[in-house]
């Protein structure tokens, strides 16, 4: 068994809806059944016994060795904590290939599970031993480094239940929610609207006490001291117990409480000095610790915390009671758990030795004996709910100090007795407010009910109802895609709003261009959704991006479908046929919100069927009114798109919107068949996403073709008295459109000038130049740049060949140049004449055109905003 290729594919995808690790697995044919191998299954389970061997959901055909491939990655993933369940291995029309599927939640855990799932096959073919017990720790142990910790995890799933998307921005806990202008983030539980300030503020204990007495609420009498020495004086001073803590430090690091005498608070002052810049002494006030948290202006949660302690049994030694606690698996170390394990510690050690005892003393039965005074759960403490206990003054106070502070989400460390009253300065005070706070000890305590207190931060974040998303439309098909995205953010950023668009050309926020090159892609996708400006997003989709790492969203409001065609990369990444690319341009329909809309091709049957997968509501559009789809849709209540009697027609049930054609340039009054397509599309898309008749009507009618409106796609010059069209169309469908195009436009003479995209089909290239002999009274061939794979003339034989095969001959001229073969074709051109250059280079042949023709574009003079309004009609 050999793996050829893994990547991880990181949004929804040709498989499922979650993150995937695909492979491409080659098993040889003993391999291919592994139910025939004899004793292969005892030694795995030898090696693996928790392997479940019944296949999945989607597991085809006999045991491959792939088949168990993907069900033992599976099951070390759970078996590590990892909450997954879905997998599958596909055969490819290649014999003993297969496409391997794994889900993933920790993208570093599904790589290292495939990683040691292919070991243990390998192992257990070769019957070498494999040890799993060691793999699985392994992989729980680098499940707890990379996985968000309790505070983040809890306010991310309450995140998702609401419909909010999130991504984390590091592999900590620093999250953003929400796409573009609607995004908020939380480092933890700290949110983006906790200002620097506030938190400074918090982590100096002595300002935030100042600020605490000055709003009336009760603190500890206290004060920082600047040495050893001076610390005892301050406890001089206080009279009584103290509690001597850093005074910026933090879970409750280098704080020890009810300290008496000279030693032991110089002692206490050393330690807390090594966690902080500098030292505070306060007084001790008796009674539990308890931890207030305010998110808002609301208490949402209060716990009471206890130190960590023993109770003796008379049997074992304090160290060895500290470890059966410690044997809990809810305690681990960190934050990732809900309980901390106990630590023996110098702090712990100091604490026994007070009550007369140390690590090696058997207390007796029943004898408490607490390891530290302060009741952190960082160093090993439990906790208690006590919200519904908390008096409503007590819980005012709370909110009080975090509004003193600046905080919106604060945990406030109160000394009381009990939580029932108002807080006064002899019934308890406040020691602490702390940014950031953990979570765990309200959302798993140790005894009481835990409180949902990360669906509380995400309430204050977003209202209910906000589901921090901005509109996204995703457009894919095989031809067509460029423009109408185009197109449809030029309809959306009518109303003013600032579009994020991707495509081919590179990615654009309102009319900046950020990146170039080709950004149609699912990474271009989330750096849109990244950008704090966007209103609402634009994508194209490409079959590459889906294929290579999935979407780049989790759902889109709008998908349109423009068509699905011969020669759109098949052969490539085991898509080989029309059918199996229409399962990967359907799964931009698949991600449909429920409340979305589908915009397909009526006049594309493959297209049209994808409308039975879409959650949402579907909009067919096509050039024909009378089509079945679109009179059948139509009847059933269902929006539809088409041309009559030279306009654009926009119906449902009981109204018509019109918008005549000649006031849309792009299609040059409906000449351009194509054109009229791309224009349906859009500007049901733009429909569907809520845009109003007014500016989609001006939308159309300011749109032109040109060269640096949509670059590559059938962009029109004039030339000394004849016509030339330059485009990107680099497949046969495209060729067909494009004819059609040309034969409605009157013309002397026509010339082509064409090259072929390597990475395609042989039979695709040769139907390119069939398609235009057909037409074209001229020919010229050059070749591309870039061969994508070929051989050094290799693509012109192709297209040689496909020109045999036209039905009428035409002059053909072979060219070694792109530029030298557009000099050509323009230095024979005469008035009346047209000349179509099939372009490569897209941007560099542009200009190069736009210097020989000088201004001769056609710029398609457009149709004024408010003679278009008055165009459009609604009944």
């Amino acid at each position: 068994m050999e793996v050829s290729r893994v990547r991880a594919l990181r949004g929804p995808n040709l498989w499922s809806r979650q993150t995937a690790i695909e492979a491409i697995v080659a098993c040889s044919e003993s391999e291919r059944a592994i139910d025939d191998m004899g004793a292969f299954e005892t030694r795995l389970r030898t090696r693996f016994p928790d392997i479940d061997l019944p296949r999945p959901s989607g597991l085809e055909g006999t045991h491959s060795l792939a088949h168990i491939l993907a069900i033992t990655a599976l099951r070390l993933q759970t078996q590590a904590g990892s909450p997954v369940a879905f997998c599958r291995a596909a055969r490819t029309l290649e014999p003993g290939i297969y496409q391997v599927v794994i889900e993933y939640v920790e993208e570093a855990v599904g790589r290292l599970a495939f990683d040691q799932a292919l070991a243990l096959c390998l192992a257990t073919l070769r019957d070498e031993p494999f040890d799993s017990g060691v793999v699985i720790a392994g992989l729980k142990s680098l499940c707890e480094d990379v996985r968000l910790g309790p505070s983040t995890g809890a306010i991310v799933q309450a995140a998702v239940r609401r419909g909010i998307p999130y991504r984390r921005l590091t592999e900590g806990s620093l999250v953003q929610f929400g796409w573009g202008r609607r995004q908020r983030r939380i480092q933890a539980a700290e949110t983006d609207a906790s200002g620097a300030i506030a938190e400074a503020i918090a982590q100096d204990k002595a300002l935030t006490k100042s600020l605490l007495a000055a709003a009336g609420v009760s603190v500890p009498e206290g004060r920082c001291v600047a040495d050893a020495e001076d610390a005892w004086v301050a406890a001089q001073e206080i009279g009584g117990p103290v509690v001597i803590k850093p005074l910026d430090g933090n879970q409750g690091k280098g704080v020890a409480v009810n300290v008496l005498g000279r030693e032991p608070v110089m002692a206490a002052y050393a330690v807390a000095r090594s966690h902080g810049s500098g030292v505070l002494v306060e007084r001790y006030f008796p009674g539990h610790d308890f931890r207030l948290l305010v998110v808002g202006d609301r208490l949402v949660a209060a716990a009471r915390r206890d130190p960590p302690q023993v109770v003796g049994d008379g049997q074992h030694s304090i160290a060895e009671l500290v470890e059966q606690i410690n044997q809990d698996p809810l305690r681990g170390e960190g934050h990732g758990t809900s309980l901390t394990r106990i630590r023996l510690d110098e702090i712990a050690l100091s604490t026994m030795a007070v009550q007369g005892c140390g690590p090696d003393s058997v207390p007796q039965p029943g004898a408490c004996v607490v390891l530290r005074n302060n009741a952190n759960l960082s160093t090993g403490g439990t906790a208690t709910d006590v919200t519904d206990h908390v008096h409503p003054d007590l819980a005012a106070s709370a909110v009080t100090a975090a509004r003193m502070v600046g905080l919106d989400v604060c945990g406030i460390d109160l000394v009381s007795r009990d939580v029932y009253r108002p807080l006064t300065a002899q019934t308890g005070c406040f020691v602490e407010v702390n940014a950031a706070p953990g979570l765990r000890m309200h959302l798993s305590p140790s005894f009481g009910t835990g409180r949902d207190v990360g669906a509380a931060i995400i309430d204050m974040m977003y209202p209910p109802g906000d589901t921090g998303r901005v509109p996204v439309a995703a457009v894919t098909g095989t031809n067509g895609k460029t423009t109408t995205v185009r197109l449809l953010a030029h309809l959306c950023a009518q109303s003013g709003a600032c579009v994020g668009m991707t495509n081919s050309d590179g990615v654009y926020v309102g009319a900046r261009r950020i990146d170039t090159g080709d950004c149609s892609g699912p990474r271009s996708a989330r750096n849109v959704l990244l950008h704090p400006d966007v209103d609402m997003a634009v994508f194209e989709t490409a079959r590459g991006g889906i294929l290579r790492e999935g979407l780049g969203f989790d759902c889109c409001d709008v998908a349109v479908v423009t068509n699905i065609g011969i020669g759109d990369h098949l052969g490539l990444n085991y898509i080989s046929t029309v059918e199996d690319l229409a399962v990967v341009k359907r799964v931009i329909v698949e991600n449909v919100a429920p409340t979305g809309m589908a915009v397909l091709n009526a006049q594309d049957p493959i297209v049209a069927q994808m409308a039975s997968s879409c959650p949402g509501q579907v909009t067919f559009f096509a050039r024909d009114s009378r089509h079945p789809v679109i009179e059948t849709h139509r009847a059933q209540g269902g929006r539809v798109v088409y041309a009559d009697q030279g306009d654009l027609v926009f119906a449902r049930t009981g109204t018509e919107t019109r918008i005549e054609l000649a006031a849309v340039p792009l299609t040059r009054a409906g000449r351009i068949g194509f054109q009229v397509e791309n224009a349906m599309a859009a500007a049901a898309a733009a429909w569907a996403l809520g845009v109003d008749w007014v500016h989609i009507q001006a939308g159309l009618a300011s749109f032109v073709g040109n060269a640096a409106t949509v670059p590559g796609r059938f962009n029109v010059f004039e030339h000394g008295g004849a016509t030339l069209i330059a485009d990107y169309g680099h497949n046969p469908d495209a060729m067909l459109a494009l004819v059609e195009a040309v034969e409605s436009m009157p013309a002397r003479r026509r010339i082509v000038v064409i090259s072929g995209a390597g990475d395609r089909r042989d039979e695709d290239i040769r139907r390119q130049t069939e398609i235009l002999g057909d037409v074209f009274d001229t020919v010229i061939l050059y070749q591309d740049r870039c061969q994508r794979g070929r051989g050094d003339g290799e693509v012109l034989i192709l297209l040689r060949e496909g020109l045999g095969q036209a039905r009428r001959m035409s002059r053909l001229e072979e060219i070694h140049g792109e530029f030298l073969a557009i000099d050509t074709a323009l230095d024979a051109l005469a008035p009346g004449d047209l000349c179509l250059v099939l372009i490569d280079q897209v941007e560099e042949a542009l200009a190069y055109i736009s210097r020989r023709v000088g201004a001769g574009e056609d710029r398609g003079r457009g149709i004024s905003i408010q003679a278009g309004a008055s165009q459009a009609q609604t009944r």
